[in-house]
């Protein structure tokens, strides 16, 4: 199937979302501003509407991470890339206006979802983590890289969601957090 067709459903069905929410997005709506037939959107979702908005928040979750990975494309000490990495996530979905306005209006709708979607990205973390934590000179004798890069994924995505007594927002309390707790165990100090 042409993946621009699927691309321009998915960025319809986005922009209806913002627009009137997830509860009141139907199909036909995503069809119609997307351009297309029903029939065209069946194609690429045959699981119609459920399908479509799953899919939807699942390609502006892997949206997110791509814009992550270029947050810290340029950072070469681990310590430092999650740092950055936790400071960029925490302000991206802040300042989402989507997420955030869905979070507050609906979110019974999109909670399961996001649960659903949290370990495909948990799983997508943790095989970034692995390569660096296994090059990382200072790793704590005995550390399995893997197990190691599962223990961060599964912090960092905590923290994004529910920073509780820290403050994401402070380069210096953010070091502090990573240095002290995350990867306390991991790495050397």
């Amino acid at each position: 199937m042409d993946s621009s067709s699927r691309t321009r459903i998915l960025e319809a069905t986005y922009a209806c979302i913002a627009r009137s929410g997830l509860g009141k997005t139907t199909l036909e709506d995503a069809a119609r501003e997307a351009g297309v037939s029903r029939a065209t959107v069946y194609r690429h979702f045959p699981g119609g509407r459920d399908q479509l908005l799953r899919e939807v928040i699942a390609w502006e979750t892997a949206r997110f991470f791509l814009r992550l990975a270029q947050a810290v494309a340029g950072v070469a000490d681990f310590a430092d890339m999650l740092e950055e990495a936790l400071l960029f996530a925490h302000d991206a979905v802040e300042r989402h206006e989507v997420l955030q306005r869905t979070l507050r209006a609906e979110p019974e709708r999109l909670l399961p979802t996001l649960t659903v979607e949290s370990d495909r990205i948990r799983v997508a973390i943790v095989e970034f983590v692995v390569p660096h934590l296994e090059a990382a000179p200072r790793r704590c004798p005995g550390v399995d890289a893997r197990a190691a890069a599962d223990h961060i994924a599964r912090l960092l995505l905590s923290w994004i969601g529910a920073p509780g007594r820290w403050d994401l927002t402070d380069r210096a309390k953010v070091q502090t957090l990573v240095r002290t707790e995350l990867l306390a165990g991991i790495l050397e100090p």
